[in-house]
């Protein structure tokens, strides 16, 4: 990988602690700001740089949302440049480790995802020279500060990197407001600050997002959520059903008795999924909780004429599922992160990659209605009304459009047809 110049603030992130810096006494950097500004690469370089310029024979800790999560925001980039660098990278992939070797120096790196308050305990014990923690604003604070205590080597530093959250995030709190008191270092990025970005990409960007997400995401700003969820989403955004026969046939399920449950049928043509049409049913409106052959029942109607390739159903539901399974039908867990899920929805209307048809009434309701609550002050969280096409909607994005799905999805094992 050939880079053609470094912004003021990425030569800063690769280079502070470095005998010549006013900054190489400090103990900590952080770095947040925009999405795609060029803070996560630098870091990564930077943090293996000092790791084998500074020490021999040490243990680091390298750590993100999930190893996954890891492995394809910083690994995938950044080991390749340091071994055009010359260093010799030898990868344990079933250990979720790695050693670098360059000039008689050896050191190893482990991987660790902080999903979790759980995964604290994976961390325990070790002993590091030095960490870094990617997408920190996303790990529970239990586990960074097991991470940061483990730091205990003579000159070890930390090094943190993440998009903005709410300004009640306590790493917000607890360390970009004390940067001074921290000892550390905080460079905030713009997506300006990246020059491998394009002004065209740049803008692109810029129309991605809305709401709180474009002041996250784009400016870089913490900032509370408010208002609607999807404060972008108008009467533009629907469109007539398709006609003729599509390509492939999928419907999503947000299973409720005593809340409404929302199913919706969609096809893809052309790259672009169409919520065809929809079954929303309220049990506190219509007076009587169905069963789950009702529902089973229900949703083969709105399906009569396809053939369906997946459903996809809440994790949760179990029962419905078993029912859904016992009629043959192709069951798909949903993947059930709510916030990347908006985040993702969102993005897939506003590339017109996924369309909500005239008719699907309930849906555009609850589009104009689907709100943050702001009582909240811990995280993020939508309220829980009108939410129920909303969620069936996302579970629809995050497991079968989503990239990782993407156009294999039907032929992955995600499909569990035989449970």
């Amino acid at each position: 990988m050939k880079f053609e110049s470094f912004s003021e603030k990425q030569a800063l992130a690769l280079t502070w602690w470095s005998d010549s810096s006013p900054y190489a006494g400090l103990d900590a950097i952080i770095c947040d700001g925009a999405v795609r500004s060029g803070k996560t690469l630098c870091m990564g370089i930077s943090f293996l740089c000092w790791a084998m310029r500074r020490f021999d024979g040490e243990s680091f800790g390298m750590c993100g949302k999930t190893i996954i999560s890891l492995r394809r925001n910083v690994l995938n980039t950044v080991l390749p440049v340091m071994r055009d660098l010359g260093f010799c990278c030898e990868e344990r992939v079933s250990k979720n480790l790695f050693t670098l070797s360059f000039g008689g120096r050896r050191n190893t790196f482990y991987l660790f995802g902080g999903r979790d308050e759980g995964s604290q305990a994976l961390i325990q014990g070790a002993t590091f020279a030095g960490v870094l923690l990617d997408e920190v604003a996303l790990m529970p604070r239990s586990f960074v500060e097991q991470a940061c205590a483990r730091c205990s080597v003579c000159g070890s530093k930390l090094w943190f990197n993440c998009n903005p959250e709410s300004p009640s995030h306590w790493f917000y709190s607890e360390w970009i407001k004390k940067t001074e008191e921290r000892r550390a270092l905080y460079i905030h990025f713009a997506l300006e600050d990246n020059p491998a970005l394009s002004r065209k990409i740049i803008a692109r960007y810029r129309r991605m997002y809305s709401g709180v997400f474009y002041r996250r995401f784009v400016l870089g700003e913490w900032v509370a959520s408010e208002g609607r969820v999807y404060d972008f989403f108008d009467e533009s955004f629907v469109k007539p059903v398709p006609q003729g026969e599509l390509e492939e046939y999928a419907v999503s399920c947000d299973y409720g008795t005593a809340n409404p449950a929302s199913f919706g049928l969609w096809g893809l043509w052309g790259g672009t999924w169409y919520r065809l049409r929809e079954y929303y049913y309220s049990s506190r409106s219509e007076g009587r909780q169905k069963t789950d052959a009702e529902y089973v029942r229900d949703l083969k109607t709105l399906c009569a004429g396809v053939t369906l390739k997946a459903v996809v159903v809440d994790p949760s539901a179990a029962s419905f599922i078993e029912a859904l399974r016992r009629e043959g039908l192709p069951v798909v867990k949903a993947n059930n992160d709510v916030l990347s899920g908006i985040r993702l929805t969102a993005d897939l209307l506003k590339a017109g990659k996924l369309v909500i048809c005239e008719g699907c009434d309930d849906a555009i309701r609850e589009f104009s209605l689907y709100s943050w609550d702001e009582r909240r002050s811990d995280r993020d969280a939508p309220l829980k009304l009108f939410d129920h096409a909303m969620d069936d909607i996302r579970y629809f994005a995050s497991t079968v459009v989503s990239p990782s799905g993407g156009g294999d999805f039907f032929a992955s094992t995600f499909v569990e047809h035989r449970g």
